[in-house]
């Protein structure tokens, strides 16, 4: 007998922002390290850079990367786009409409993330 262990609202809640994050958790997950801003500079273009940042924060902070990286609230945006600064934290949209560019940008992160991963712990 199948159980149903969310409720509607939590299953189409998941993997979304539904609120902007806390104070509290934006230096926590939304800060960008050596390490982060080494995977980050072969990105070419503000909006891949952004868009890499954006879901390799987010999968820290929700636990998956996102489907549209255009639906992040703006606090994220504009941390991360101080953090590499970006002048303007719009120029996501230019390129991550698409749902494959944002698989591609998944993909990517949890490929290079896993890397990085591997020889830390080697």
């Amino acid at each position: 007998m199948p159980v149903q262990f969310l409720t509607a609202e939590q299953r189409a809640n998941y993997g979304r922002y539904v609120a902007e994050p806390t104070a509290v958790d934006l230096p926590r997950y939304f800060h960008l390290d050596d390490a982060d801003h080494q995977l980050l500079a072969g990105k070419r273009g503000e909006h891949n850079r952004l868009g890499f940042a954006v879901q390799l924060t987010t999968v820290r902070y929700l636990g998956r990367f996102l489907d549209d990286t255009t639906k992040v609230p703006p606090t994220v945006l504009n941390m991360l786009s101080k953090q590499l600064k970006l002048a303007n934290p719009q120029c996501l949209t230019i390129n991550v409409r698409s749902c494959a560019t944002s698989k591609k940008f998944a993909n990517n992160t949890a490929t290079e993330k896993s890397t990085r991963l591997s020889r830390d712990s080697g």
